[in-house]
């Protein structure tokens, strides 16, 4: 149960509970520097793990981008169990500061010089406290001035407002709650991805048929078979207007704002409709293509994106919009690219058309695409539920972690 504070005192431009000590860093814990190593001792495969900045993501420790160096591992200060691992230097100036608490899975792991650790006696609420704006303030106070840094004595003389110990333990107790409640809706959501990354890999390659499809022969067919190219010319605006762009590694289209049309050199535009399949061909070798998005209905895009319509019942949008994400779309319109890096690569728009892929009949794509669809919403909706969380998990801490609401102890 939660209880309003009532008497307070002053901590820079806030109020906390007058029960609340101030406490600096160096009276909580110690600070332990990581280890210089060269570059030629860094290996891919072998020798000491060394944990790095790039290993904290969202608050937890990540594996997937690991550094090993060939040095004796008792040249390194080791991690402990909750011990906080902080960033304390690094190119992006956003990135100082980032911390995670060291658990089982990360004990006995080394730490390079850019990073830091605080050992200190009850860091299981102190890594709540490192993930607010009283800790960020501290950081951004005692950054270098021309080195994106904050050095461990600066560190140690972080404020920091601290509750009785109890209180703590009751505060951090809530919190881990709500951590493990989006850690596990986390995994649950990079389950449902590979399961879909497996769908899409079986379905859209006819290794696993949906049932009733069992004995319809897919074949290989060009493009042409499926969309036909359209064009809704229409005159240089003269007032503002929306253009449409196209990400690469197929992530999709994005709308950009042209506020001075009359600067604009090209004198004819092409407007774009939802379920249109769009192409760059200027970065169609880096897989810029897509399906457009109602949002982006009316949008208007250069000669160098050309638009197609899907032949009624023969090619669906909602098929090709899993399609065209394939390595095997990526590859064939590398190969209708020639030319060197970048702009001089240029796709074919006669080629393209011509190309043939192995392609399942329009009910097939239908069923396919539903099937698709299904995994994506479960993951919308799983990913709704993780940001809720986070968002309740954000408000409990401004009102737990600086004593506006007090945790009513038994």
């Amino acid at each position: 149960m939660a209880i309003a504070t009532k008497n307070t005192k002053p901590f820079y431009n806030t109020e906390i509970p007058s029960d609340w000590e101030i406490k600096k860093l160096v009276k909580l814990g110690n600070v332990i520097s990581g280890l210089t190593y060269s570059p030629d001792d860094i290996s891919e495969e072998t020798g000491v793990l060394v944990l790095r900045s790039s290993n904290i993501q969202g608050g937890r420790l990540n594996f997937d981008d690991n550094v090993f160096v060939k040095v004796k591992e008792e040249d390194f200060n080791l991690v402990k169990k909750n011990d906080i691992l902080i960033c304390v230097r690094n190119g992006s100036k956003s990135l100082i500061g980032k911390c995670a608490l060291i658990d089982n899975n990360a004990e006995g792991m080394a730490f390079g010089a850019f990073m830091a650790v605080f050992r200190g006696d009850y860091n299981e609420y102190l890594i709540h406290v490192f993930n607010t704006d009283i800790y960020y303030r501290e950081i951004h106070r005692n950054l270098g001035a021309t080195i994106n840094s904050i050095n461990g004595s600066d560190l140690k003389e972080f404020k920091i407002p601290l509750p009785p110990l109890p209180e703590q333990k009751a505060i951090a107790r809530v919190l881990s709650t709500w951590d493990e409640a989006i850690h596990k809706t986390e995994q649950l959501i990079a389950q449902k991805e590979q399961r879909k990354k497996w769908l899409m890999q079986q379905l859209l390659t006819g290794k696993k048929r949906l049932k009733g499809f069992e004995n319809t022969k897919w074949k290989i067919q060009p493009l042409e078979n499926f969309i036909k190219s359209v064009v809704r010319e229409v005159p240089k605006p003269d007032v503002p207007y929306l253009g449409i762009g196209l990400r690469s590694h197929g992530k999709g289209t994005f709308l950009k704002p042209d506020e001075q049309p009359e600067k604009n050199s090209m004198d004819k535009f092409y407007v774009v409709k939802p379920n249109d399949l769009i192409v760059n061909i200027t970065f169609a070798w880096e897989q810029a293509i897509a399906i457009v998005r109602p949002e982006d209905d009316g949008a208007l895009a250069s000669h160098r994106f050309p638009t197609y319509t899907f032949i009624k019942e023969k090619g669906h949008s909602d098929f090709f919009r899993f399609y065209i994400l394939q390595p095997r779309m990526k590859f064939m319109l590398q190969m209708i690219s020639p030319g060197g890096a970048g702009r001089n690569r240029v796709m074919s728009k006669s080629d393209f058309i011509k190309l043939e892929f192995l392609l399942p009949y329009y009910k097939e794509q239908i069923a396919i695409a539903q099937v698709l669809q299904a995994a994506d919403k479960e993951i919308s909706l799983l990913k709704a539920k993780a940001e809720k969380l986070r968002e309740q998990k954000k408000g409990l801490m401004q009102q737990f972690l600086t004593g506006k609401v007090r945790l009513k102890l038994k």
